[in-house]
């Protein structure tokens, strides 16, 4: 109640239907998608730009902790409080509702504000046979353009590298503690911030592609990825969160700033594509696949997708409600499920006499009513083989593949084999990769009391690492119920989801997991970003106190203080 005047005026800026202060009504907002919450005063939900730069000036004015979120899909709680031990009152800032999407030129590049999601873009450029940076995976799950930025997000496309811009609108806390609007989108909109961000609101400048002023060679995208991926002599990752090259402003900012609007590029749309399921029980042969095709190809692969046969297994059993999903009801209900999803679980979670997580049983025991999902071809290579390669070519790649595959396989020393997929077969190949992370968390909530933590790691191995499949100590591996690995074969980015023993000491397992991975040159996290659950790397820290240096925005992220900085010195 000591800080009922903070609140109050928030609801005087935003409306007290905007405003939210009741503890059951924001535990949503305060939870992270797989772990992790925490206090805070109230959460925010700002209808319009103006709004939301009210609701910042009056946080800063207070001293109060800024906390930013759009879907909150994050997977290392970096978009959530974290625990209670905050020097100041926290407020979070929920920027969905503010989900305009405006395309420049005939759709070459798009400006998306705080809360348009993944898929609203996807679906937008479609028509215009344009795509977005990243079409798989959690643009189903409604996460936020903003928030893909903001954590150099990955993803499975093999060309595209992390998601990146140097043309932003921010808002970002000086070192005088001063609240100030940067627009660096290479667009006139005006000079005070209500002028700025009334035209962008409204529409009024131009839809051109030109960039004004002095940003005409700021980037919009990686483009240099490409080359970065080809290179697989390279002795360090192809791509992970802390790379300081993909470090600027928005980009990679983990909500160390107030994002209003972000410029991206579009790509172009193949006129073709085929997708080729591959299998070996041999890990060397998938290494020369990468090679070649990323070496001699001209056309580099569009997808290629990673599956070991027991990660294959548990998604069959434990993501099927997931693919049913999709496959019946399409990605636009996705987001509006998994929110109700959440909503309901937050409720029902409380109460002592019901189960928990009873929704995720629900699901679980409906989906073994529906027969049998997926392709018999896909199942003979689960049975047949242990590592699995979705592979996705396009226009030229196409043929490409095709003359090469056979002629691959037909040597002695490459064992496997490979089929082209049809329609049916490309869309429950992916589908079953994309149920994969949450099939390993489904199998470790309803088996819970059996076992111990789930740990999730996200790896960027080096492109030139050829014994790429892990191979855990006796001491690490006596503590491990189930190890599940799946990843961007291509990029050489790797999640391993591992569902540890009951008893097991998880922060003895990571810790140990951690330094054997530093001994490879490897780099983590890869593309989840560090949250609360990793330490961040020095050039990291130096990148986020220079984005924000008295702490205002989401403190302790990357295990940082959480504690307000008030000098030029702390920096």
């Amino acid at each position: 109640m000591k800080h009922r005047h903070i609140v109050l005026a928030l609801e005087s800026a935003l409306g007290r239907a905007n405003v939210a202060s009741n503890q059951r009504k924001t535990e949503h907002y305060r939870s992270g998608w797989r772990s992790g919450g925490g206090d805070a005063l109230c959460v925010l939900f700002p209808q319009n730009l103006l709004q939301y730069w009210s609701a910042l000036k009056i946080c800063v004015e207070h001293g109060c902790i800024i906390i930013m979120q759009a879907a909150n899909t994050g997977l290392t709680e970096g978009s959530t409080p974290s625990g209670s031990e905050y020097d100041r009152p926290v407020v979070v800032i929920n920027t969905l509702a503010m989900d305009d999407l405006v395309l420049l030129g005939n759709g070459e590049q798009v400006l998306s504000f705080p809360g348009t999601t993944l898929h609203k873009l996807e679906k937008t450029l479609k028509p215009i046979k344009r795509a977005p940076h990243s079409v798989i995976g959690s643009s189903c799950l409604g996460a936020s353009v903003v928030g893909g930025v903001a954590n150099n997000s990955g993803g499975a496309l093999v060309k595209r590298g992390p998601a990146y811009t140097e043309l932003a609108l921010f808002a970002r806390v000086n070192q005088s503690g001063k609240l100030e609007l940067i627009n660096h989108l290479g667009i006139e909109l005006g000079t005070t911030p209500e002028q700025i961000l009334q035209n962008l609101e409204n529409g009024k400048f131009s839809k051109a592609l030109e960039i004004a002023g002095d940003l005409s060679r700021k980037q919009a995208s990686a483009s240099d990825y490409i080359s970065k991926v080809k290179d697989v002599d390279a002795d360090t990752p192809s791509r992970f969160n802390a790379d300081p090259s993909k470090l600027y402003e928005a980009s990679g900012c983990a909500g160390k700033l107030a994002v209003f609007a972000l410029r991206l590029d579009t790509f172009a749309v193949p006129s073709k594509e085929q997708a080729f399921y591959i299998g070996t029980n041999d890990p060397v042969v998938l290494n020369r696949i990468r090679r070649t095709m990323l070496t001699d190809f001209t056309c580099v692969p569009e997808v290629g997708e990673y599956m070991h046969r027991d990660i294959y297994s548990v998604s069959e059993a434990y993501g099927k409600d997931t693919f049913l999903s999709v496959k019946h009801f399409g990605t636009d209900a996705m987001p509006r499920l998994f929110a109700v999803k959440g909503r309901i679980d937050a409720v029902l979670n409380k109460l002592s006499f019901l189960p928990k997580y009873l929704t995720d049983r629900v699901m679980q025991g409906i989906a073994k009513c529906f027969p049998k999902h997926l392709p018999h071809r896909m199942d003979d290579f689960h049975q047949r083989f242990e590592h699995h390669l979705i592979l996705k070519m396009s226009d030229g790649g196409i043929d490409e593949a095709r003359a090469f595959l056979p002629e691959f396989f037909a040597q002695a020393n490459n064992e496997g084999s490979f089929f082209e997929c049809n329609e049916q077969e490309a869309s429950a190949a992916f589908l079953h990769r994309f149920a994969a992370a949450g099939a390993a968390m489904r199998y470790h909530t309803l088996h819970g009391k059996k076992l111990g933590d789930i740990l999730a790691l996200d790896i960027a191995l080096k492109r030139n690492e050829e014994n790429w499949v892990e191979h855990l100590s006796p001491n690490i591996a006596s503590q491990i119920e189930k190890s599940l690995y799946y990843g961007h074969f291509f990029c050489h980015v790797f999640h391993q989801d591992y569902i540890l023993k009951k008893g097991a000491d998880a922060r003895a397992v990571k810790k140990a997991m951690l330094e054997v991975l530093d001994q490879r040159g490897a780099k983590y996290p890869a593309e989840h970003n560090v949250g609360h659950l990793y330490e961040a790397e020095a050039p990291l820290q130096a990148f986020y106190r220079a984005l924000d240096p008295t702490n205002t925005f989401n403190p302790g992220v990357g295990k940082m203080s959480k504690h307000k900085r008030n000098c030029a010195c702390c920096l």
